[in-house]
Protein backbone atom coordinates (compact mmCIF):
# COMPACT_ATOMS: atom_id res chain seq x y z
CA UNK A 1 0.00 0.00 0.00
CA UNK A 2 1.80 3.11 -1.23
CA UNK A 3 0.99 6.81 -1.15
CA UNK A 4 1.83 9.62 -3.52
CA UNK A 5 2.59 13.27 -2.86
CA UNK A 6 3.25 12.84 0.87
CA UNK A 7 4.11 15.85 3.00
CA UNK A 8 4.57 16.39 6.72
CA UNK A 9 2.71 18.73 9.07
CA UNK A 10 1.98 19.28 12.77
CA UNK A 11 -1.33 18.16 14.27
CA UNK A 12 -3.26 20.86 16.14
CA UNK A 13 -6.84 19.70 16.72
CA UNK A 14 -9.63 17.39 15.56
CA UNK A 15 -12.96 19.25 15.49
CA UNK A 16 -14.80 16.05 14.60
CA UNK A 17 -13.96 12.49 13.57
CA UNK A 18 -13.71 13.36 9.88
CA UNK A 19 -11.36 16.36 9.86
CA UNK A 20 -8.31 17.77 11.60
CA UNK A 21 -6.50 21.09 11.67
CA UNK A 22 -2.77 20.95 10.99
CA UNK A 23 0.07 23.42 10.52
CA UNK A 24 1.94 22.96 7.28
CA UNK A 25 5.72 23.43 6.97
CA UNK A 26 5.21 26.95 5.60
CA UNK A 27 3.18 27.89 8.69
CA UNK A 28 -0.23 27.85 7.02
CA UNK A 29 -3.16 26.22 8.80
CA UNK A 30 -4.94 23.53 6.78
CA UNK A 31 -8.10 21.53 7.32
CA UNK A 32 -7.48 17.92 6.29
CA UNK A 33 -9.52 14.73 6.04
CA UNK A 34 -8.73 12.07 8.66
CA UNK A 35 -8.80 8.62 7.04
CA UNK A 36 -9.90 6.95 10.27
CA UNK A 37 -13.17 7.57 12.12
CA UNK A 38 -11.87 5.80 15.24
CA UNK A 39 -10.87 7.72 18.33
CA UNK A 40 -7.06 7.62 17.94
CA UNK A 41 -6.84 9.77 21.07
CA UNK A 42 -3.49 8.37 22.12
CA UNK A 43 -2.02 9.22 18.70
CA UNK A 44 -3.57 12.48 17.54
CA UNK A 45 -2.25 14.76 20.27
CA UNK A 46 -1.47 18.44 19.84
CA UNK A 47 2.00 18.97 18.44
CA UNK A 48 2.37 15.47 16.96
CA UNK A 49 4.12 15.16 13.62
CA UNK A 50 1.73 13.83 10.97
CA UNK A 51 1.99 12.92 7.31
CA UNK A 52 -0.51 13.87 4.64
CA UNK A 53 -1.26 12.63 1.15
CA UNK A 54 -2.38 15.29 -1.28
CA UNK A 55 -5.60 14.36 -3.07
CA UNK A 56 -6.06 14.78 -6.79
CA UNK A 57 -9.85 14.43 -6.57
CA UNK A 58 -11.62 17.50 -7.95
CA UNK A 59 -14.34 19.19 -5.95
CA UNK A 60 -13.14 18.06 -2.54
CA UNK A 61 -13.45 20.47 0.37
CA UNK A 62 -10.11 19.24 1.76
CA UNK A 63 -6.91 18.95 -0.25
CA UNK A 64 -5.12 16.43 1.98
CA UNK A 65 -5.72 13.11 3.76
CA UNK A 66 -4.04 12.53 7.12
CA UNK A 67 -2.60 9.00 6.85
CA UNK A 68 0.04 8.59 9.57
CA UNK A 69 1.33 10.07 12.82
CA UNK A 70 4.48 9.84 14.93
CA UNK A 71 3.98 8.54 18.48
CA UNK A 72 6.81 9.67 20.78
CA UNK A 73 9.11 6.78 21.62
CA UNK A 74 7.10 4.35 19.48
CA UNK A 75 7.66 5.47 15.90
CA UNK A 76 5.29 5.92 13.01
CA UNK A 77 1.66 4.73 13.07
CA UNK A 78 -0.35 4.43 9.88
CA UNK A 79 -3.96 5.35 10.72
CA UNK A 80 -5.50 5.00 7.26
CA UNK A 81 -8.50 2.70 7.78
CA UNK A 82 -8.37 1.65 4.11
CA UNK A 83 -4.73 0.58 4.24
CA UNK A 84 -5.16 -2.79 6.03
CA UNK A 85 -7.44 -4.26 3.33
CA UNK A 86 -5.24 -2.91 0.57
CA UNK A 87 -2.11 -4.36 2.16
CA UNK A 88 -3.77 -7.75 2.72
CA UNK A 89 -5.05 -7.80 -0.87
CA UNK A 90 -1.50 -7.24 -2.11
CA UNK A 91 -0.30 -10.09 0.07
CA UNK A 92 -3.10 -12.48 -1.00
CA UNK A 93 -2.41 -11.76 -4.66
CA UNK A 94 1.18 -12.92 -4.10
CA UNK A 95 0.01 -16.29 -2.72
CA UNK A 96 -1.11 -19.32 -4.72
CA UNK A 97 -4.88 -18.94 -4.38
CA UNK A 98 -6.97 -19.87 -7.39
CA UNK A 99 -9.44 -17.10 -6.59
CA UNK A 100 -9.43 -13.99 -4.38
CA UNK A 101 -12.71 -12.11 -4.11
CA UNK A 102 -13.18 -9.05 -1.86
CA UNK A 103 -16.40 -8.04 -0.10
CA UNK A 104 -17.90 -11.53 -0.07
CA UNK A 105 -21.50 -11.82 1.09
CA UNK A 106 -21.87 -14.46 3.78
CA UNK A 107 -24.85 -14.69 6.12
CA UNK A 108 -25.80 -11.16 7.10
CA UNK A 109 -22.30 -9.76 6.59
CA UNK A 110 -19.81 -8.84 3.95
CA UNK A 111 -16.58 -10.63 4.81
CA UNK A 112 -13.48 -8.84 3.53
CA UNK A 113 -12.07 -11.71 1.45
CA UNK A 114 -13.19 -15.06 0.04
CA UNK A 115 -10.50 -17.30 -1.41
CA UNK A 116 -10.34 -20.68 -3.12
CA UNK A 117 -7.45 -23.08 -3.45
CA UNK A 118 -7.61 -26.64 -4.74
CA UNK A 119 -11.32 -26.84 -4.00
CA UNK A 120 -11.00 -25.52 -0.46
CA UNK A 121 -12.90 -22.37 0.57
CA UNK A 122 -11.54 -19.64 2.83
CA UNK A 123 -13.03 -16.58 4.53
CA UNK A 124 -10.81 -13.83 5.92
CA UNK A 125 -11.85 -10.75 7.84
CA UNK A 126 -9.32 -7.92 8.19
CA UNK A 127 -8.97 -5.52 11.11
CA UNK A 128 -6.46 -2.70 11.36
CA UNK A 129 -4.90 -2.13 14.79
CA UNK A 130 -3.47 1.22 15.92
CA UNK A 131 -4.07 1.00 19.67
CA UNK A 132 -0.82 0.10 21.44
CA UNK A 133 -0.10 -0.14 25.16
CA UNK A 134 3.22 -1.28 26.61
CA UNK A 135 4.25 -3.07 23.44
CA UNK A 136 0.95 -4.89 22.91
CA UNK A 137 -1.78 -4.10 20.41
CA UNK A 138 -5.46 -4.02 21.35
CA UNK A 139 -8.59 -4.14 19.21
CA UNK A 140 -10.98 -2.41 19.04
CA UNK A 141 -10.31 1.14 20.23
CA UNK A 142 -14.08 1.80 20.27
CA UNK A 143 -17.09 -0.54 20.54
CA UNK A 144 -17.77 -2.37 17.28
CA UNK A 145 -21.03 -4.28 16.82
CA UNK A 146 -19.97 -4.92 13.24
CA UNK A 147 -16.73 -6.57 14.35
CA UNK A 148 -18.59 -8.82 16.78
CA UNK A 149 -21.05 -9.84 14.06
CA UNK A 150 -18.19 -10.70 11.72
CA UNK A 151 -16.62 -13.00 14.31
CA UNK A 152 -19.93 -14.81 14.78
CA UNK A 153 -20.34 -15.22 11.03
CA UNK A 154 -16.81 -16.63 10.72
CA UNK A 155 -17.51 -19.08 13.53
CA UNK A 156 -20.73 -20.20 11.85
CA UNK A 157 -18.95 -20.73 8.54
CA UNK A 158 -16.78 -23.48 10.01
CA UNK A 159 -19.81 -25.77 10.13
CA UNK A 160 -20.22 -25.31 6.37
CA UNK A 161 -16.67 -26.42 5.63
CA UNK A 162 -15.00 -23.03 5.27
CA UNK A 163 -11.54 -22.26 6.58
CA UNK A 164 -12.10 -19.03 8.52
CA UNK A 165 -9.66 -16.46 9.82
CA UNK A 166 -9.31 -12.94 11.15
CA UNK A 167 -6.21 -10.96 10.23
CA UNK A 168 -5.06 -8.08 12.40
CA UNK A 169 -2.91 -5.65 10.44
CA UNK A 170 -0.49 -4.02 12.89
CA UNK A 171 -0.18 -0.46 11.60
CA UNK A 172 3.07 0.27 13.45
CA UNK A 173 6.35 -1.58 13.96
CA UNK A 174 6.52 -1.31 17.77
CA UNK A 175 4.25 -4.28 18.54
CA UNK A 176 3.71 -7.72 17.02
CA UNK A 177 0.60 -9.17 18.67
CA UNK A 178 -2.98 -8.09 19.31
CA UNK A 179 -5.35 -8.88 22.17
CA UNK A 180 -9.12 -8.29 22.26
CA UNK A 181 -9.87 -5.07 24.12
CA UNK A 182 -12.39 -6.40 26.60
CA UNK A 183 -12.33 -3.19 28.62
CA UNK A 184 -13.67 -1.21 25.68
CA UNK A 185 -15.84 -3.89 24.05
CA UNK A 186 -16.67 -6.96 26.20
CA UNK A 187 -18.96 -8.38 23.51
CA UNK A 188 -16.18 -8.40 20.93
CA UNK A 189 -13.77 -10.01 23.40
CA UNK A 190 -16.29 -12.76 24.17
CA UNK A 191 -16.99 -13.39 20.47
CA UNK A 192 -13.23 -13.51 19.86
CA UNK A 193 -12.67 -16.13 22.53
CA UNK A 194 -15.56 -18.23 21.22
CA UNK A 195 -14.30 -17.95 17.63
CA UNK A 196 -10.81 -19.08 18.59
CA UNK A 197 -12.14 -22.00 20.64
CA UNK A 198 -14.24 -23.17 17.67
CA UNK A 199 -11.30 -23.07 15.26
CA UNK A 200 -11.22 -19.60 13.65
CA UNK A 201 -7.59 -18.80 12.86
CA UNK A 202 -6.02 -15.55 14.05
CA UNK A 203 -3.23 -13.92 12.07
CA UNK A 204 -0.99 -11.00 12.96
CA UNK A 205 0.21 -9.08 9.91
CA UNK A 206 3.51 -7.40 10.81
CA UNK A 207 4.17 -4.40 8.61
CA UNK A 208 6.94 -2.11 7.49
CA UNK A 209 5.58 1.40 8.00
CA UNK A 210 6.96 4.56 6.39
CA UNK A 211 5.40 7.95 5.56
CA UNK A 212 4.84 6.81 1.99
CA UNK A 213 3.82 3.18 2.46
CA UNK A 214 2.67 0.30 4.62
CA UNK A 215 3.66 -3.19 3.45
CA UNK A 216 3.13 -6.57 5.11
CA UNK A 217 6.57 -8.10 5.79
CA UNK A 218 5.53 -11.14 7.83
CA UNK A 219 2.38 -12.94 8.95
CA UNK A 220 2.29 -14.79 12.25
CA UNK A 221 -0.42 -17.23 13.23
CA UNK A 222 -1.64 -17.13 16.80
CA UNK A 223 -1.00 -20.43 18.54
Amino acid sequence: MRYRNVTKAVFLSRPNRFIATVRMDNGDLETVHVKNTGRCRELLTKGSKVYLERSDSPGRSTHYDLVSVEKPGKGLFNIDSQAPNAAVREWLDSRDFDLVRPEFRYGNSRIDFYMERAGERYLLEVKGCTLERDGMGYFPDAPTERGTKHLKELTASLKEGFHAGIAFVLQAECFNEVLPNGETDPAFAQAFREAVSEGVNVFFCLCSVAPGEIVIREIKKMT
